[in-house]
């Protein structure tokens, strides 16, 4: 753990991502308190310019952009890591692990399942499903972590297949292990390492996600986020860059500080980068 720990930090890219993000979660959780200005309440005319008082501008509304940004950090990344979180349950546990465990007819329903899946566009199904059941904020991280799976369930199937094989499993079996135990505190915790980047960088893709719902306009209205905030302003890009260019920048700067840190927890997880 200690040489995984040496090569992450001389990876200065994820060094740097890692302490880009800490940086937007303390925004997103104390944006409130860091700048106490509300994010819906119209401070200033319409689409008016940075300033020293609105050091981002308004938006069409008159809202403070900059506010938005400091408040929509925490709803962003709660979306974001909500819905990593149902990808990891449905992808990891419930068809990865037991497709990859069992084999068999149960890894073969289950694969043809992931592959329905797979062949829908993951963006035209997510707008079908939030259409159907709604816009609230727990409806889209639903949606997402629903069409967000498959690769994850691969990847789980792919190493549990692996590692199944090897002589410690059928130690454990040998010594009257049950099933659950095996798969869950014998086969989980060495396949980890390539399931604990792929499962980072899926928040990455999370986020993308709700901002490209959000820019679509099938997002809750009522809960500011920075996918909404473009959204919201995309009639507006040329007379109020501003407005637009800001939160993207955020989400530019926040999915690539996931990827930058998911490359790093590469190096350190990598058993093989670990031996040289």
């Amino acid at each position: 753990m200690n040489s995984g720990w040496k090569l992450f930090l001389a990876n200065k890219g994820a060094v740097a991502g890692a302490i880009l993000l800490i940086i937007i979660a303390f925004a997103g959780i104390f944006g409130g308190m860091l700048y106490p200005v509300s994010a819906t309440e119209i401070v200033a005319a319409p689409l008016e310019a940075p300033s020293m008082a609105l050091p981002m501008g308004a938006d069409y509304l008159g809202r403070d952009v900059f506010a938005g940004i400091m408040h929509g950090a925490g709803t962003t990344l709660l979306i974001s890591l909500a819905a990593t979180l149902t990808t990891v349950i449905i992808g990891l546990f419930l068809v990865g692990a037991a497709s990859g465990f069992f084999g068999g007819k149960v890894d073969n329903i289950l694969m043809r399942i992931t592959e329905f899946f797979q062949v829908l566009p993951p963006i035209l199904l997510a707008m079908v499903l939030v259409a159907v059941f709604g816009t609230d904020i727990w409806i889209v991280i639903l949606v997402i972590g629903l069409v967000s799976w498959p690769p994850l369930a691969r990847l789980t199937r792919a190493e549990f297949l692996k590692l199944k094989q090897r002589e410690f499993i059928r130690a454990e079996y040998s010594i009257g292990s049950s099933n659950l135990n095996i798969m869950f505190r014998v086969l989980l915790p060495n396949a980890s390492p390539p399931l604990i980047v792929a499962t980072a960088l899926t928040v990455g893709t999370a986020l993308l996600f709700e901002s490209g719902l959000s820019f679509l306009g099938l997002s809750d209205p009522d809960v500011i986020s920075w996918g909404y905030m473009i959204g919201s302003s995309r009639d507006y890009i040329f007379d109020a860059w501003w407005s637009v260019i800001y939160p993207g920048t955020a989400i530019f700067l926040t999915v690539l500080s996931i990827s930058l840190l998911g490359d790093g927890l590469n190096d350190a997880l990598n058993p093989n980068l670990r031996e040289r």
